[in-house]
């Protein structure tokens, strides 16, 4: 394992294509073993990926040739990709790869180039669901591969069903091969697309999705030609007249019809269509028009269709516990029933935990199902999902990492629905309060997190979705522990606090902030230039300091001014520029008055102190603190019997940083620098080691200007204890850690 992940990191950082080139080689032939092994495709990495576990090395392998295409690829007169040069995909690597491209955001029109001829990759099974494709790309892509099945559902930009049947049905191979399609939510037809659309070339076709499209009858009568059909779904269409589906009477499996609104057929009519399908095994007819009170025919009729295995009739309000077990009764092989919405499902026999599975609302088997299968439908979804949220609010159904999972996957379909992304929140709050996260699997828990934070960014006016939001987010598991982009995080978190002047939002936005800058303080410092350019510090620290200021100005002593003071601190650690914009909007002012009026609260304090220690540690910005007043007041917090040895602490960090050795020179009385260096060696002296942790450094560089011989021995000292307390935290830390690990 350890030559692969050389290999990886060398493609990462290499500079030169030809370097990438002969890594991504390595790798490739590496996998062509494992895909190629005599046993069958296997992982080296073990039999499966869990949330919890690593990742597989083909997938490590893979997402780094995403990350790296633009080095690895040409550019064609047109402007789209080519692997520059590359050894023949496993045609599972190669369906892999496009996978990933899709999971990433990165495949359209210019990347999918890589795909256009089969002398490296060889496609078979492709989703490209969601995806902003042209006709002209997907045609030279896609259509020369000798696929088996295609998702192209809900793609975005001009191509339409009619395009996609020209181009599968342009290649012989395709058309022989092609065995299951989807185009869930696509145009039938543009204004330049062949009017004569036809499914009927693709003569291999078993399985076919074309819901939320304008098929109607005549297009259904097309469809029903086809010879080896076996699973249709038309849900959402224009179709009126079920009739064409008799020719497929021999062979038909599965039928799907949820939402068919337009279907005018009468319920004899309907009923005799159906007990001629002789094969059908699985049938929906879920409304998505809830709480329609309508009989459903079907549930009194035993001798139609005896053997069906699966039905759902999720939606409609006419269905009773009574009418479905003589139904049960008399179809001993039922695998599935659909009864979300309906009323029915409270009975044992109709629970959802033996071999009946049943999606409905009275237990949380019953959501699950109906989460799970109801994730493209965004009503019956919302409605499953408020039926968990008020599940979870009236039981403690302890920690449910699957039933996260579910949640957040119907969060990710359904990014732009404001009712299912204003229950999920709720609901993800639920799922994660208090100790639930801490036994969640770390990744979930990622996903989770990046999933809310679109959601923030998605429905930034949404107040209510906003708060569930950051409900979700202020846990020091969450903040602390699982991996996601804080610095995102950050940004969309101050976001919402520009926009909101709700004290419970700001509240909780400042008690978000806080945590997350302490984590992506190195990033800030980095990305400080550029983010000053965009106005991000600007605004950040001005919201902030107004909250202080608000706080303040009512005497307030509470958590938002708490974190808020928090935050300032970290924002400005070891970052000059941020620093200089504190000062430039009245900062020294107000921590001056702060440190007067909070005498009494060593909490307010310390953060004060805190953020005037990063200052004094900037040299320019040294003289902006050489007040004689504000020094003498800190002085006296320094050896004060009666404060706390952190607000001590940092009033010695001002102090020890103005009168060192270091610019600029010391312009106030001598006699008062004397003093000052004095009080600092013998109140260092004098401290005790705190039992709780006062302070975290990223690194000890603020302490070595202070150690250098020339400096005062009163300056030296306060350093060396501060790398003291420093390392002394740090080891009490990996101790904790392994005492849990030992629990």
């Amino acid at each position: 394992m350890g030559v692969h992940q050389a290999y990886i990191g060398v493609l990462v950082r290499c500079p030169h294509t030809f370097g990438q080139t002969l890594c991504l080689e390595f790798l490739i032939k590496s996998l062509q073993c494992v895909f190629q092994d005599e046993d069958g495709p296997r992982s080296l990495c073990g039999p499966c990926e869990d949330e919890d576990g690593p990742p597989s090395l083909s997938g490590l392998c893979v997402e780094c040739v995403c990350r790296n295409l633009q080095a690895l690829c040409s550019v064609r007169s047109d402007g789209s990709l080519q692997l520059s040069s590359c050894p023949a995909f496993p045609q599972e690597l190669s369906d892999l790869l496009i996978h990933t491209m899709v999971q990433q955001g990165v495949l359209d029109d210019r990347t999918l180039g890589v795909f256009r001829g089969t002398e490296c990759l060889h496609l078979k099974r492709v989703s490209i669901r969601s995806c902003r494709l042209s006709a002209d790309a997907f045609r030279k892509a896609l259509c020369s591969h000798r696929l088996k099945e295609l998702d192209a559902s809900r793609l975005r930009g001009d191509i339409t069903v009619s395009d996609i049947l020209q181009g599968l049905s342009s290649n012989q191979q395709c058309r022989q091969s092609l065995q299951r399609l989807t185009l869930t939510g696509l145009d039938l037809l543009s204004s330049s697309s062949d009017p004569s659309l036809s499914f009927s070339s693709l003569r291999a076709l078993r399985s076919l999705g074309v819901a939320w499209t304008q098929l109607d009858d005549s297009g259904l009568e097309d469809i029903c030609s086809l010879p080896m059909l076996d699973s249709l779904d038309i849900s959402g269409t224009a179709v009126t007249d079920l009739t064409p589906l008799l020719n497929l009477k021999t062979h038909l499996y599965s039928l799907t019809a949820h939402g068919l609104h337009p279907l005018d057929m009468s319920t004899a009519s309907l009923l005799s269509i159906l007990s001629n399908l002789e094969q059908l095994r699985h049938l929906d007819i879920s409304n998505d028009r809830l709480d329609t009170d309508s009989e459903i025919p079907l549930l009194e009729r035993p001798q139609i269709l005896p053997a069906l295995e699966s039905l759902d009739v999720s939606g409609w309000s006419g269905v009773s516990d009574a009418v479905l077990k003589p139904f049960l009764e008399a179809r001993r092989g039922m695998r599935f029933l659909g009864l979300l919405a309906t009323g029915a499902g409270a009975s044992d026999f109709l629970s959802g935990e033996g071999n009946l599975k049943v999606a409905g609302e009275f237990n949380l088997t019953q959501l699950c199902e109906a989460l799970r299968r109801y994730r493209e439908r965004e009503v019956l979804l919302q409605r499953a999902l408020l039926h968990l949220h008020n599940l979870t609010n009236q039981l403690d159904i302890g920690s449910q990492p699957d039933v996260l999972k579910l949640v957040c996957a119907g969060m990710q379909t359904h990014s732009g629905s404001v009712g299912v992304q204003l229950v999920s929140t709720a609901c993800v709050f639920n799922l994660t309060n208090l100790e639930l996260a801490v036994s969640m699997p770390l990744r979930l828990l990622g996903n989770v997190v990046q999933q809310l934070i679109t959601t923030m960014k998605n429905f930034p006016n949404h107040e209510q979705i906003q708060k569930n939001c950051l409900l979700a987010l202020c846990s020091d598991h969450i903040l602390q522990t699982v991996p996601f982009n804080r610095y995102e995080a950050a940004k969309q978190v101050m976001t919402c606090l520009s926009l909101y002047e709700d004290q419970t939002l700001q509240r909780m936005s400042v008690a978000v902030v806080s945590l997350l800058v302490s984590k992506v303080r190195g990033m800030l410092r980095a990305g400080e230039m550029h983010m000053t350019q965009n106005g991000a510090v600007i605004s950040d620290l001005q919201q902030l300091l107004s909250i202080v200021q608000q706080r303040a100005s009512v005497g307030a002593v509470d958590s938002t001014l708490k974190f808020a003071l928090s935050a300032l601190w970290n924002l400005t650690d070891e970052t000059p520029k941020a620093c200089r914009i504190f000062l430039q909007n009245q900062g020294l002012e107000l921590y001056t008055e702060l440190l007067e009026t909070y005498f009494f609260d060593s909490s307010v304090q310390q953060k004060v102190l805190g953020l005037l220690n990063n200052m004094a540690e900037v040299e320019d910005l040294r003289e902006w603190l050489m007040e004689e007043d504000l020094l003498k007041y800190i002085l006296a917090l320094l050896h004060s019997p009666v404060v706390e040895v952190g607000v001590s602490y940092f009033a010695g960090g001002v102090l020890a940083n103005l009168t060192s050795s270091r610019r600029p020179e010391w312009r106030l009385d001598a006699e008062l620098r004397n003093t000052i260096l004095n009080k600092l060696h013998s109140s260092v002296i004098s401290w005790t080691p705190p039992d709780h942790e006062m302070v975290s450094y990223r690194s000890f560089q603020p302490f070595y200007p202070l150690l250098d011989c020339s400096q005062p021995s009163g300056v030296q000292l306060w350093a060396l204890w501060g790398i003291q307390l420093v390392v002394r935290q740090s080891g009490e830390r990996e101790e904790e850690k392994r005492l849990r690990e030992k629990d």
